[in-house]
């Protein structure tokens, strides 16, 4: 079942309740997000900027007092191509931006692609294993 559209006004709200540090960083996140797959849809949930492609969670900027980290959620699978990937656990890794330091744009491009490749190649995998039983 799809999930109805989120209205503009909710990311906004969402950006509008950040101090000002977290709004820049996230925002630069965001706009990189954005630049290397258009056709994600960022959704607020669990409080976080979540970033979606056919209804499957991609990404997602999660703000911390400090620092932010981008959440990837297929980085395990990105570990050898990004040492930057930091985390443990079956799944997710991220890296961290620091509020007030510029965000590393290229590196943000690079892991959505990455990671949306990543994600095509599981759903092909997924799609093959189910017509073949």
């Amino acid at each position: 079942m799809r999930r109805p559209l989120q209205s503009p006004a909710l990311i906004n709200a969402f950006y509008d309740s950040l101090r000002p540090e977290q709004r820049d960083t996230a925002q630069a996140m965001h706009k990189a997000i954005l630049a290397a797959a258009p056709h994600l849809r960022p959704e607020v949930k669990w409080g976080n900027l979540c970033f979606m492609n056919d209804g499957d969670n991609i990404m997602a900027i999660v703000l911390h007092k400090m620092h932010a980290h981008l959440q990837v959620f297929n980085g395990v699978l990105l570990v050898g191509e990004f040492p930057e990937l930091d985390g443990a656990g079956k799944g997710m890794r991220h890296i961290k931006a620091r509020y007030r330091q510029p965000v590393n744009e290229q590196l943000v491009r690079e892991l959505t692609l990455a990671s949306l490749q990543a994600w095509g190649a599981t759903q092909h995998r997924l799609s093959s294993a189910q017509r073949w039983g």
